[in-house]
């Protein structure tokens, strides 16, 4: 078992993804990983990364503070050939014979937990009241149902009417 803390700021792909916000100074990604072999000798990682950052909300577009969590299981391979016969539970991660860059599998993991879309949950959000005025009635306008009149009358008296 391997634990420890990787400084965001060490990450410079997902500190790009994450469109310039800053992070805490110190703030770090806690690291929990596991190293075991199968029984056809597979090399296996397992992990749990937690990264506290800033997100920008789509919806009011204000900083919103998450918390990324990565549970994840990795066959290390050295080839594609290799990926490919990997069973469909463990996803691949390339390295080479004797070693595996984990500071690079622990930033692409962080990559793939990000939302695409983050939000404020909608009763946080700031932009909440704006949104309320823009959204329809939940209960919209029942139409009148006493009136006898067939809406297509107009219709038949056309059909009788000469031009």
């Amino acid at each position: 078992m391997l634990e420890g803390d990787i400084p965001l700021s060490g990450l410079p792909r997902f500190r790009e993804a994450i469109h310039g916000f800053e992070f805490e100074e110190g703030a770090v990604c806690r690291v929990r990983l596991s190293f075991t072999m199968d029984s056809q000798r597979r090399r296996i990682v397992t992990g749990e990364l937690r990264a506290p950052v800033d997100l920008e909300c789509q919806r009011c577009m204000n900083a919103m503070r998450e918390t990324l969590v990565s549970e994840f299981t990795l066959g290390l391979v050295t080839s594609d050939e290799q990926a490919q016969q990997l069973p469909k539970e463990l996803e691949p991660f390339l390295t080479d014979d004797f070693s595996a860059d984990l500071w690079s599998m622990c930033e692409d993991e962080l990559l793939l937990v990000l939302p695409p879309f983050p939000l404020h949950a909608r009763s946080e959000c700031p932009a909440r009241e704006d949104l309320e005025a823009y959204e329809a009635d939940p209960e919209p306008a029942k139409p009148d149902t006493t009136s006898d009149e067939n809406p297509f009358s107009v219709l038949a008296g056309l059909k009788t009417k000469k031009h």
